[in-house]
């Protein structure tokens, strides 16, 4: 009978030994708490078949929340601040590359413009030249799409030049008319003060006798700057060379350097690469197209406008306008604002009055049809991200970055957005901020005030949902 009963004890013994070997004590830093030990000699319980382990001496192991275990590891830095240093460096060094960047393109200004130039041309020209391309080398097409450009620029060039020329001798007698008109009504209107003709020529004097002066005292400096001017005149020329040079090159064969370009990428990136750049140039050429046709319908109501009213230089304000559109939020108003005090100075006060109902028109149309109509998917940036675009890149590079501020802005949101995967959206309505203000302040011990229907804190979940309480 104790041999029977020896035997069961024996290989329960030997069990409790292996299960205790097996059971290891858990690190701080893990999830998986071992609440209780088994001792050296588990207490037995008898029973009709012998002795046996009881449940106090098994280990009882039990899931405690992640967020309460506050990983610390040696240095007992808390694993949240672990977390947000480490993205803390990343934001940094994405600063200091972005920085480096922009360092970089300063260094070699000329060559960015030159390119950026040529990507303008090729986004504007790749489509003609690819339907020319159809029915001949696509060389030779990229040739006549080029002299084609060429020849029309300097048609433009040569008709503003000559309407310029034809007009400049009753100019004089417009703008001498608009001013006797404008003198008057300041001497004699409805305004609650006046000002005299001899108080305007007299502060005319003084401001002409200003400017000689300022010319004797700084003629070696003006004279200076007029060297370097005529040097930057050399650089221009050298750019749009160089911009033309690229140019071609990018309409004849665009896609085998592209091509040649991920062949040196990892097999694994190719593919990625080439949707996030496909993504990028597809915004970019949307972008230069549709401006350019805004400018052009811009330009085009301009010069309507001015005709209509009769507005001396109507050619050249409206080439004005155009190139004043390429730069978004102010170029095409400060444009057709000259245009207007033009009309001021040529016309009268109701000309002017005209044509400055008709630049807000001209704003309307463009704001509200043009641009949904012509631009449509490529452009998805906010109102408030353009303008602080603008802003930004006018105070880093002039009148440069208010032009290429919001393409590259553009650009690198539609590169973002092909490659982040985003999680799903927020659905319902947001708490307001007074509402979560008390939420916060229950949840970290607050003044028992309860939260809203649909936020649930511990004691608002059953107890099957509320998970083991934490020790104190």
């Amino acid at each position: 009978m104790s041999q029977r009963r020896g035997g069961p004890r024996r290989l329960l013994s030997q069990v409790g030994r292996q299960a205790r070997r097996r059971v290891r004590r858990s690190s701080v830093a893990s999830v998986d708490q071992v609440l209780v030990q088994p001792s050296a000699d588990p207490p037995q319980r008898r029973t009709e078949s012998g002795f046996r382990p009881t449940a106090a001496g098994r280990p009882s192991v039990r899931r405690m929340p992640e967020s309460a275990t506050h990983a610390e590891r040696g240095d007992g830095v808390p694993r949240w601040i672990r977390r947000y240093g480490t993205m803390s460096w990343f934001l940094i060094g994405i600063v200091i590359a972005v920085g480096m960047v922009v360092f970089a393109t300063a260094r070699i200004q000329v060559v960015f413009i030159a390119v950026f130039l040529a990507l303008v041309l090729t986004s504007v020209l790749d489509p003609v030249v690819t339907a020319m391309a159809r029915h001949m080398p696509r060389p030779l097409a990229t040739a006549l799409a080029l002299l084609g450009s060429v020849l029309l620029v300097a048609g433009l060039l040569t008709y503003v030049i000559s309407s310029v020329a034809g007009q400049w001798g009753d100019l004089a007698g417009q703008f001498g008319d608009g001013l006797e008109q404008i003198l008057e009504f300041l001497e004699s209107g409805p305004l609650p003060f006046h000002i005299t003709e001899a108080e305007v020529y007299q502060l005319f004097d003084t401001w002409v006798n200003q400017a000689q002066q300022y010319l004797q005292e700084n003629a070696g400096d003006l004279a200076g700057q007029v060297l370097n001017n005529a040097g930057t005149v050399a650089l221009v020329f050298m750019v749009i060379a160089l911009s033309i040079f690229v140019t071609v090159f990018f309409l004849a064969s665009g896609k085998q350097m592209w091509r040649w370009f991920l062949n040196q990428l990892p097999a694994r990136r190719r593919e990625k690469m080439h949707l996030a750049a496909g993504a990028g140039w597809y915004t970019f050429s949307g972008y230069a197209r549709g401006t350019m046709l805004i400018a052009s319908a811009d330009g085009v109501m301009a010069f309507v406008l001015l005709t209509i009213v009769g507005v001396p230089l109507a050619a050249p304000l409206a080439v004005l306008v155009f190139i004043g559109a390429f730069i978004p939020l102010i170029g095409a108003p400060a444009a057709m604002i000259i245009a207007a005090v033009v009309a001021l100075a040529a016309n009268g006060f109701v000309p002017a009055l005209v044509v400055t109902i008709g630049i807000a028109l001209i704003g309307q149309v463009e704001g509200h049809v043009l641009q949904p109509l012509i631009m449509g998917r490529q452009m998805s940036l906010h109102p408030v991200v353009v303008g602080l675009g603008v802003t930004a890149g006018t105070f880093l590079a002039g009148l440069l970055g208010a032009v290429i501020a919001i393409p590259i802005l553009a650009v690198l949101w539609k590169v973002y957005a092909t490659l982040h995967e985003p999680d799903p959206p927020i659905e319902g309505p947001l708490l307001p901020p007074r509402k979560a203000a008390e939420v916060s302040h229950q949840r970290t011990g607050g003044n028992g005030v309860r939260p809203p229907n649909g936020v649930h804190t511990r004691n608002d979940l059953r107890p099957s949902e509320r998970g083991p309480r934490l020790p104190e």
